[in-house]
């Protein structure tokens, strides 16, 4: 009763109306990618001047309901001396952390991944739950081509995701579930559509299987976009039809929350394509964002690193809270931008 009780807790507090969730769990690699294209190394101390910057933005709160959080960021402490996920917690954003150990070419499947990590999970979890974080996130890659994924990789990718939210639900901890189909490449919406109908229905037949309680889950998973570099691209309205079209049917109605992930898509892009689903009417499920760059790129611009622009980076971001939060009511208007 314990364990259900925390999980329908975290419920809750994370899956609200006009709020979302930000992924500020960059791997050391990927932090630095986006360090570099601001002109700061990445240290330890500077990510977490960052993460600081970011958790204590004032009004935070109001638009963001959780945070996933990176190993590293779950034992800094804020400018104050306050750990970070207490500076979370404090806004009423509920900490979460990032528990897959990254991706690697899943064997006897050419163009495919499968993402690492399982073993002992449950040990890091308690871990991870001491230091504050109540929900985790795991992620899986679905690349797009001619034979991919292929149907080993799909199959592959379900047993991971449904066996690491099932060991997630008996500790207490909900678990976001994300199944990514790449934006990479150069093919139709119509494909996307495809690929993303045959890897939720299969998600869902294995989180099934592993008696995972759909109710104390959350889904992160793509919108239905043509590839970046197809010739043809789509306007946002085509998107939530394409989009919602495959949820109706793959996603069943016990799921509480789906909360997008942006995907390559730019902080504009995002933002309009979820006002666009959110305007398709009442959909059996809270339809939010959970966006890492497409909410903290301007942000990250605006800091540049220097002391001096901390209050123009968290105005920046609280910006892009501010308007992902009226697209999620379907309420965005370019012009508020």
């Amino acid at each position: 009763m314990e364990i259900r009780d925390a999980l329908e807790r975290t419920i809750a507090e994370v899956v609200q109306e006009g709020k979302g969730i930000l992924a500020a769990d960059e791997s050391a690699p990927t932090i630095a990618k986006r360090f570099k294209a601001i002109g700061v190394t990445s240290t330890e101390e500077t990510r977490r001047q960052y993460r600081s910057l970011i958790l204590s933005t004032e009004g935070l709160g109001e638009f963001i309901s959780g945070v996933i959080l990176f190993e590293e960021t779950l034992g800094q402490h804020g400018d104050d001396g306050t750990l970070l996920p207490a500076l979370a917690a404090a806004r009423g954003i509920v900490p979460g952390i990032k528990v897959d150990k990254g991706k690697i070419p899943l064997a006897n499947a050419p163009g495919d991944e499968i993402t690492q990590g399982l073993d002992g999970l449950a040990e890091r979890l308690e871990g991870y739950q001491q230091q504050g974080a109540r929900f985790a996130k795991w992620r899986d890659v679905y690349h797009i081509g001619h034979h991919n994924p292929g149907r080993l990789a799909i199959k592959t990718n379900s047993e991971v995701l449904a066996r690491y939210a099932a060991i997630c639900q008996s500790l207490g901890v909900v678990p976001i579930v994300e199944p990514e189909v790449l934006i990479d490449g150069d093919h139709a919406m119509e494909r996307c559509a495809e690929v993303c109908e045959a890897v939720l229905h299969d998600v869902f037949h294995a989180l099934h299987r592993h008696r995972v309680q759909l109710e104390y889950m959350i889904l992160k998973p793509s919108m239905v976009t043509p590839g970046k570099e197809s010739a043809q691209q789509a306007t946002p309205e085509q998107v939530a039809e394409a989009t919602i079209s495959v949820f109706r049917r793959t996603v069943p109605a016990a799921v509480p929350g789906i909360n997008f992930l942006s995907g390559g898509q730019t902080p504009e892009e995002a933002t309009a394509n979820l006002n666009a689903i959110n305007s398709l009417g009442w959909q059996p499920w809270e339809l939010s964002f959970s966006y890492g760059r497409a909410l903290q790129e301007p942000a990250q611009k605006a800091w540049a690193g220097e002391p001096a622009n901390l209050i123009a980076a968290q105005q920046a971001l609280l910006k892009r809270a501010r308007l992902n939060a009226a697209a999620q009511r379907g309420q965005y208007d370019p012009s508020m931008e």
